[in-house]
């Protein structure tokens, strides 16, 4: 049985194949939010890709590696984006938080509440004792999320994503178990 986690009007639950076109949709309207960062999000982007990116966070769930959500409106049943616990290193017992928002939602609060709700699960659930956010350095909209959910900045890691075949610097962020905010 999969986790479904609320909160401030979201859900968190592992998507499934049922939300195909509402992750298909989503990613659409996000080509010039999310794109910018995220190289899968693209005008490339299709509805196989969806399928292909819920099977494989259904086996991640299966095999207990990733753990990654979709982001579901409370009210509305509205997909407004995806989380996920993943890079998770089990001999030092921490992982990776990423996230993005549809376009239509970003600066609303929902990247933040929904940060929230995953680091709970990730110390309580999986019982990390630390979580990374690791964003480019010119991502501020995803370095405020990771401000905004109590995380330190700790460094700007030289080449530490990978994006589009470029090694890029990143900010490092981390966030223990006590440290969440609000």
């Amino acid at each position: 049985m999969h986790p479904s986690l609320e909160h401030s009007g979201i859900s968190l639950r592992p998507i499934t194949p049922a939300d195909r076109d509402a992750l298909f949709l989503a990613a659409r309207e996000s080509i010039d939010t999310v794109g910018p960062w995220m190289s899968w999000c693209n005008a490339d982007y299709s509805i196989t890709d969806s399928d292909t990116w819920i099977a494989l966070c259904q086996k991640n769930w299966q095999s207990g590696t990733d753990r990654d959500f979709g982001i579901f409106d409370t009210d509305s049943g509205d997909l407004l984006g995806c989380i996920g616990i993943n890079q998770i290193n089990s001999v030092h017992n921490f992982g990776n938080l990423g996230y993005w928002v549809r376009a239509g939602r970003v600066n609303t609060g929902v990247a933040t509440n929904a940060a929230r709700l995953a680091a709970q699960f990730a110390f309580q659930a999986l019982h990390l004792s630390r979580l990374e956010i690791v964003a480019r350095v010119d991502n501020l909209a995803s370095r405020r999320v990771a401000e905004k959910l109590g995380c330190h900045f700790e460094c700007i890691a030289r080449h530490r994503i990978l994006f589009k075949g470029s090694s890029l610097d990143a900010a490092l962020y981390s966030l223990l178990p006590n440290e969440i905010a609000g």
